[in-house]
């Protein structure tokens, strides 16, 4: 009785965050730098600027290269730094 209780008032778990971005570096093991891009409005002058995240992600098969554009999703840490997840390759670096 106290299990179904206690899942009734838990929260429902969220969507794990995914995003699309460019391999940059890919010199470590199972790990590459992938930098995101995202445009915000300036809060002055109104205009839309391009800003860049980079994201350490797990690479479990050492798969990436550098200029791969590959989606990451969320995960839980797994280094000091990792917390995302390479989860494919949408487009390989010629």
């Amino acid at each position: 009785m106290t299990d179904t209780k206690a899942q009734q008032d838990a929260a429902p778990r969220r969507e794990p965050k995914g995003r699309v971005g460019v391999v940059t570096s890919a010199k470590m093991q199972k790990t590459v730098v992938v930098a995101v891009e995202r445009l915000v409005k300036h809060p002055m002058y109104h205009k839309y600027v391009k800003r860049q995240t980079k994201f350490a992600a797990h690479d479990d098969t050492n798969s990436c290269q550098i200029g791969d554009k590959v989606e990451i999703t969320e995960s839980r840490p797994l280094s000091r730094t990792k917390r995302w997840r390479v989860s494919k390759i949408v487009e390989k670096a010629i």
